[in-house]
């Protein structure tokens, strides 16, 4: 089991390695996700619990009341 579990991370590692096209292609990938979570998140999804109320207990209570009631 050790051994084929070796064998796989071999694998995988060998083609990364090998990989020419490849890197570029998941620097790309890589800078996508980022500018999607990270810049997106900053401008078009505001923390609005933070923003409409001022303690955890609040917030809590106002999310467990938007589960329950919909």
């Amino acid at each position: 089991m050790k051994r084929l579990f070796r064998r796989v991370i071999n694998l995988y590692v060998d083609g990364f390695r090998s990989m020419t096209v490849g890197r570029s292609l998941w620097a790309i990938i890589i800078i996508k996700l980022f500018i999607m979570f990270a810049v997106l998140k900053l401008f078009f999804f505001p923390d609005l619990l933070s923003e409409n109320y001022y303690s955890d207990a609040e917030r809590a209570e106002a999310v467990a009341t938007e589960l329950t009631q919909r």
